[in-house]
């Protein structure tokens, strides 16, 4: 039911209560009735569960196979070494992700314990979970609201609902009817579960408890998101079935030709196996985790703590991140920025003192007031400046790091200007005041010799009669009251929060607020941080739309976007729940400001953004952001600001809350990205060259590689140099379009690598092979040494290859040189001590090495051929972004 819309007694009527409450029988049968008051959590994944999901990807499946089989034909110790790898990627996830599924439970812990209710005309304490419709509540200055209730009764009441509406400022409620179609954050006679009471009471009827409240709406969006896979892991899912179907397919032709060659079965079955499990790159899940991990341990030293691992990577893969305003764009906090006084404007931002007039000295430092205005003009505007300052300060109840958000600010600036607001207030100490309250707006306070009062400009404004200008006060006419407007209009297009100021002597005639001396303006508002400006501009660069989705009003919005470099036509929640989903689609490109956005409208404009085919970066800190966080590419919450229900609904929390560390971020995770991509593309090219060769030679009737040396190339290119990889530095990633968010990391460049390295490869060491044979019919242990051997030193000069294909310096990583030295050093030892008996080769001469060194100078070439050809196209994707592969325009201008 609209009850913004009814009446008081309308309400009472529909809940069937009264301002007395419900009796303590009625309450009971209604907790029956409706249930508890709490969020439902739905059912939690255990321990076991989350466990068991680290093995479904297609991937580890086919790994499973791999070490079942090794088991089957004799090679436990390859077994043993896929297991521990399967098992330690399962115990990784499963610490990371144990936690992932809990943001529902940080609804609960939003109640407060114990509230205070009217029940048969008597207050009393009851536990927040017992409240029903009907309950009459008595709110006061700290409480949390526990359920969604009509006001029926306010004193100066302002309600801080930053975590559900996202306004940045509290605001303040009245008991009014209004009209249906006003937004949720304008709707000033409720007040909703979660949000908290900064100032005055209010008596109000509970009308929704549990699910049947705002918030109960927010998780019943959390329940119904669908999780979703990050680019990486729908590619080694897709990597890993066709690898399946493949090995499947590679047994199946190489056992019969090597029997039809007159190998026998055991042998032929043996080698089809073993080239089958060589075509799998074991290490791959390990080392993508790896990567991954060093990612996370990077990214939170630099302010960003991943909650799931597969979030680094898809972070690099966005073309949109969805931003909020207040704490993200913005400092979170109130700051006074320009000041007025007749008629001068003044800069006040930080104490900068660079406006159109110099702020001067205070009026006083918490020395003497001076007693009447001419006193004040005599050091002209800033002695005018320093009382308008110390008016906010004085006509002010906060402290710098207590209070209002607005009345904080007031005291900042006085406090920044060089006034000891301490000092000022024991020396000039309050004897009465007129409190602030909605209905007034405007506050008053009184001193030993004079009256200080502030509020909204009209109010003020009309109860003015003189202004203080440079020779004291004088008339205030029309002409005056019109530029003091005029004034108000400017400080309001660009979105500051307008206060007036105003004092008089004591001894004059009148009610305590009238008859009053304007003294000027000031100008507040959360001001954007430095350092998002360059840091939007470089994820522009990036190829990376960014728009601003708030729950602040339109104009506020539409001034901190262009502060921050978001050029942009301003779209309103309203008018998002007004359009069809193909409507919103078809503009949801072109705006990148929304205002007034409820928690349904955000989800609406990030499922649009999919749909067109974008990888989606939402963030949030509030509860009204969990559901577009939980249904994101990549959820971002704020650490600071942020609510646990936003954080447990994340991928990434950023511990700084600043936007200038997504832009860190992303950068980050492009850089894993390249570090994935290259050894991917390293084993593969590695393995489908194992497999050509093999099976080449296998149709002339030559066994060359045999099982054991297929597994131990596997070992040394899977292990130590393929994991320094992981530690790879990376090209200016930035610089480069977003990858298409169906490409997969198989892409066509890698693609052209795995061919083209794989190609020369094999065709090289054919070569070699028939050089050394020199007419033999069968495979010598000395023909066999050197391919082997050759096998393995060309794998590790491609390694420097593909780092070259990816824009790496060649000699940035130490930990690949000390990687390649152990690996070459651990085949060394299969040549030159007693474990050559195991592995069937023979110690290899000076000459030897010599013939290997001109192999490697021969497939050099054209492995360089094959790296410049991918590094010419790397970083430009053309094809597409959309989910039908049609080509979509990713530039800036278009994604945001």
């Amino acid at each position: 039911m609209p009850w913004h819309t009814e009446d008081v007694e309308a309400v009472f009527e529909s809940v069937d209560s009264s301002p007395e409450g419900l009796d303590t029988d009625e309450a009971a049968r209604r907790l029956e009735e409706h249930g508890a008051n709490e969020i439902h959590t739905g059912a939690a994944r255990g321990p076991l569960r989350v466990f068991l999901a680290q093995f479904t990807s297609a991937l580890i499946w086919v790994l499973i196979a791999a070490a079942a089989l090794s088991l089957v034909v004799g090679h436990a110790v390859d077994a043993i070494l896929i297991g521990i790898i399967l098992l330690a990627n399962g115990v990784f996830g499963f610490v990371q992700e144990y936690r992932a599924e809990q943001s529902l439970e940080a609804l609960r812990e939003l109640s407060a314990p114990e509230v205070v209710v009217r029940r048969g005309g008597e207050e009393r304490s009851v536990p927040a979970t017992e409240l029903v419709p009907g309950d009459v509540l008595v709110l006061g200055e700290g409480d949390v609201v526990p359920a969604d209730a009509r006001l029926v009764e306010t004193h100066s009441i302002e309600v801080d609902e930053a975590a559900l509406t996202g306004e940045s400022v509290p605001v303040s409620k009245s008991t009014g009817t209004l009209p249906a179609e006003t937004a949720l954050a304008e709707r000033s006679n409720t007040v909703y579960r979660g949000t908290s009471v900064t100032r005055g009471r209010a008596d109000a009827v509970v009308v929704g408890t549990g699910m049947e409240t705002e918030m109960g709406a927010i998780a019943t969006e959390l329940l119904g998101a669908e999780e979703t896979q990050t680019p990486l892991q729908r590619s080694l899912d897709a990597l890993g079935r066709r690898l399946g179907v493949a090995v499947i397919v590679l047994a199946a032709i190489v056992i019969p030709v090597l029997v039809y060659g007159g190998t026998s079965w055991v042998q032929a079955g043996l080698t089809g196996v073993s080239l089958a499990v060589a075509a799998i790159p074991e290490g791959l899940p390990a080392i993508v985790t790896l990567t991954l991990a060093l990612g996370v341990r990077k990214m939170a030293d630099e302010n960003a703590l991943v909650r799931t691992l597969p979030a680094v990577e898809a972070l690099g893969a966005v073309d949109v991140v969805c931003t909020d305003k207040t704490g993200t764009l913005t400092e979170g906090e109130m700051r006074v920025q320009a000041g007025w006084v007749y008629d001068e404007t003044v800069d006040l931002e930080e104490g900068s003192g660079d406006g159109d007039a110099d702020p001067g000295a205070p009026a006083s430092d918490g020395g003497e007031m001076p007693e009447t205005a001419e006193s004040v003009a005599a050091a002209g505007t800033g002695d005018r400046v320093g009382l308008l300052l110390e008016i906010g300060a004085l006509c002010n109840d906060a402290t710098a790091e207590d209070g209002d958000p607005t009345e904080r600010a007031l005291v900042a600036a006085a406090a920044d200007h060089g006034i000891d607001v301490a000092a000022l207030r024991d020396e000039r100490e309050r004897v009465d005041e007129l409190p602030f309250s909605a209905e007034r707006k405007r506050m008053a306070t009184v001193h030993d010799d004079v009256v200080y009062v502030k509020g909204a400009p009209e109010v003020v404004l009309e109860r003015s009669t003189r202004i203080l200008g440079d020779d004291g006060p004088v008339e205030l006419d029309d002409a005056g009251r019109d530029r003091i407007r005029e004034q108000v209009e400017t400080f309001a297009a660009d979105a500051l929060r307008v206060l007036a100021f105003a004092y008089k002597p004591r001894d004059d005639d009148g009610d305590i607020d009238e008859n009053l001396v304007f003294v000027g303006l000031q100008g507040l508002m959360d001001p954007p941080r430095r350092e998002v400006r360059d840091a939007i501009a470089d994820t522009h660069r990036a190829g990376i739309g960014v728009k601003m989705i708030t729950g602040d009003n339109a104009v506020t919005a539409a001034a901190v976007a262009r502060e921050v470099g978001i050029e942009s036509d301003v779209m309103t929640g309203s008018e998002v729940a007004e359009l069809s989903e193909s409507e919103l689609q078809d503009r949801v490109e072109e705006i990148d400001v929304f205002a007034r956005a409820e928690p349904v409208h955000k989800v609406r404009i990030l499922q649009a953004l999919q749909a067109l085919g974008y990888s989606v970066a939402m963030t949030g800190d509030g509860v009204n952001d969990a559901p577009a966080l939980k249904n994101a590419d990549v959820g971002i919450a704020m650490g600071i600001r942020g609510t646990d229900v936003a954080k447990q609904a994340s991928d990434i929390v950023l511990l700084d809350d600043n936007y200038a560390t997504i832009r860190t971020a992303i950068s980050r995770g492009r850089k894993i990205f390249d570090n994935v991509w290259k050894f991917v593309a390293y084993l593969l090219s590695a393995n489908a060259a194992e497999v050509a060769l093999v099976f080449i030679a296998s149709l002339f009737g030559y066994l060359v590689l045999p099982a054991v040396q297929l597994l131990w190339i596997n070992l040394l290119t899977d292990g130590l140099p393929a994991l320094a990889l992981g530690t790879d530095p990376a090209g200016d990633v930035m610089e480069r379009e977003p990858r298409s968010r169906d490409a997969g990391i198989i892409d066509r460049e890698m693609l052209t690598f795995i061919g083209g390295a794989g190609l020369v490869v094999t065709v090289v060491m054919l070569g070699l092979l028939v050089y050394v044979l020199d007419g033999a019919a069968s495979v010598t242990p000395y023909a066999m040494t050197m391919v082997f051997t050759g096998f393995v030193v060309f794998e590790f000069l491609k390694l420097y290859v593909v780092r070259w294909s990816r824009d790496t310096p060649l000699v940035s990583n130490r930990w690949l040189g000390l990687a390649v030295a152990a690996s070459l050093a651990l085949h060394l030892s299969v040549l030159y001590t007693p474990l050559s008996e195991y592995f069937g080769t023979v110690p290899l001469g000076l000459a030897d090495w010599g013939v290997l060194g001109a192999a490697l100078l021969v497939g050099l070439g054209p492995l360089l051929g094959v790296g410049w050809l991918v590094k010419r196209h790397t970083g430009h994707h053309d094809d597409g972004a959309g989910s039908d592969g049609d080509d979509a325009d990713l530039s800036p201008g278009a994604a945001g």
